[in-house]
């Protein structure tokens, strides 16, 4: 039997920022991976054709760019390198204009000025509010529950952003946010497509929240990528971990988690191999692969088990991507190229399509989700070609399938349809396509369950202290020494890094108690 103070299971951003954090504490950090190669969600390769370079998950990435703990890790210092597209992001509307979201403030107030007057000023105004609290809220979301200091910071500006007046305009859902702050549809069609990134419906409170904290994201920091792909945020990881002593395995999957006098004590791996954890096992794995999975029920409390009876996930996905022998074909063209764009036909839309996935039908008019890569950094395809991938959310265990199903083979069909619809003569540029349906996508990561990309949902009723469910809300599980790092725990899914951060300050604090009472 191997030891090691350390076990993190799972080497996804989060499972990876709290095995450096351990590494920077002086421990000895072993981090295990079931996949053959580390990096979870962030991942990027040749395989749909050669000298295309495509990210086979997540892609455009303003949460790390503005998370203080991803920040703090320093990994231009380890070769990651930020780039930009000429704009940030972009949704054709119906009229033939484009609503775009420019990196300068002012470019952006004038050209929904332009569109709408009035709609310039009114941007520039959530701006400000921006200016004011964009800080403190970015410290409290990555910070464990209740975020005391970052709290505190945001109260003691709330009056001079209106008080309550800001507190209520932060819970109105999407909808109502756009209509009361903006007179015009562009802005109020890219708060509705930043909003939809997570699954809190446009009628549902908070969703306002979520698409303005997004869209102000993309103002100041834009929605940046790795140059060279997306695997590069991993690898950056990779060799800041090891250049500190942490050790990483691939090829492992850890089957139990083995618990002795209520504490974590050691995992087991899918060879039988018995790895001791002498402080602290952390799990990147999702709540149901934990809870009743990894650690028996019999080591969990009964509530434990009855409350993960309602845990709920975030809808599937079908994700597509394109290697073409030239730019998407946009008519009208967007001013600026944008590195994201959304194809929503209007926010109606997509209350329409939010509503057929809670009736547990495929949407037919529902968002698309595009990414322009080489647009965004010319690394990713030969000179004059580009990579692209697009994907649309679907009812959570729908279009479950082999990619050969005609289902799923129908529905990427009718997606290159959508884009065709706005660039004609875009099939015509298709050299290589590939379909990644929801079990593809939980077979290459298996934290994407049926598809889902979030760890769980994001509305209200799983979020905070009821993340994963009711009464948690933190990394620390009821097994001593375990904590969860994942999308699962607080604050959830895209790629922050805090879940891990917050698993890895829990297991510094509790081990720095034991110690003092031994």
């Amino acid at each position: 039997m191997s030891s090691t103070d350390a076990v993190v299971i799972g080497s996804g951003p989060n499972g990876m920022v709290a095995a450096n954090l351990l590494a920077d504490a002086g421990w000895d950090v072993l981090m295990v991976e079931a996949q053959g190669e580390p990096g979870g969600a962030v991942k990027s390769s040749d395989d749909v054709r050669q000298g295309w370079i495509h990210d086979t998950f997540s892609s455009f990435y303003p949460l790390a760019a503005a998370s203080p703990v991803i920040r703090g890790l320093h990994l231009e210092q380890h070769g990651l390198e930020w780039v930009h597209a000429p704009a940030v992001v972009g949704n054709p509307l119906p009229s033939g204009e484009w609503a775009v979201l420019h990196h300068e403030r002012e470019e952006t107030a004038a050209s929904f000025d332009r569109l709408c007057p009035g709609d310039g000023d009114a941007w520039l105004a959530q701006c400000r509010l921006w200016d004011r609290v964009g800080e403190q809220l970015i410290g409290a979301i990555t910070s464990p529950f209740p975020p005391v200091r970052s709290g505190l910071g945001l109260a003691a500006r709330m009056p001079f952003n209106g008080g309550l007046a800001f507190v209520r305009q932060l819970l109105l859902p999407a909808r109502e946010f756009g209509i009361e702050a903006f007179r015009g549809e562009a802005p109020r069609i890219l708060l509705a497509g930043n909003a939809s990134h997570a699954d809190i419906g446009m009628q549902t409170p908070g969703s306002g929240f979520m698409g303005w904290l997004l869209v102000m994201l993309g103002q100041h920091v834009g929605f940046p990528v790795p140059r060279g792909g997306a695997g590069e945020l991993t690898n950056a990881l990779v060799r800041r971990f090891t250049s500190r002593g942490g050790q990483v395995r691939t090829a492992t999957p850890v089957v139990e988690v083995i618990v002795s006098g209520g504490r974590a004590s050691a995992v087991r791996t899918a060879d039988g191999e018995v790895i001791e954890a002498r402080r602290a096992v952390l799990a990147d794995v999702s709540a149901p692969a934990l809870y009743g999975g990894l650690v028996p029920w019999e080591h969990l409390p009964a509530k434990l088990r009855r409350r993960m009876a309602g845990f709920e996930w975030d809808p599937g996905t079908i994700k597509l991507d394109w290697a073409l022998d030239g730019p998407i074909p946009w008519d009208p063209a967007p001013p600026v190229q944008p590195g994201t764009v959304h194809l929503l036909d209007s926010v109606d839309a997509l209350s329409v399509a939010e509503a057929q996935i809670a009736t547990g039908r495929v949407p037919d008019r529902g968002i698309m989700l595009l990414g322009q890569m080489a647009t965004t950094d010319p690394t990713r395809a030969p000179a004059g070609a580009e990579s692209v991938w697009a994907y649309t959310h679907v009812p959570h265990g729908a279009l479950r399938g082999e990619v050969s199903d005609p289902a799923v083979e129908a529905m990427a069909d009718h997606l290159e349809a959508r884009i065709e619809e706005h660039a004609p003569g875009f099939r015509d540029r298709i050299l290589t396509r590939r379909i990644l349906g929801p079990d593809e996508l939980e077979s290459r990561n298996a934290n994407l369950v049926g598809g889902s990309l979030n760890g769980g949902t994001a509305k209200p009723q799983q979020e905070l202290i009821f993340r994963p469910v009711p009464g948690l809300g933190r990394a620390e599980t009821p097994v001593r020494g375990l904590y969860l790092a994942s999308a699962a725990a607080h604050p959830g899914g895209a790629v922050h890094g805090a879940c891990g951060s917050n698993a890895a300050r829990a297991a510094l604090a509790h081990d720095r108690i034991r110690l003092r009472r031994s």
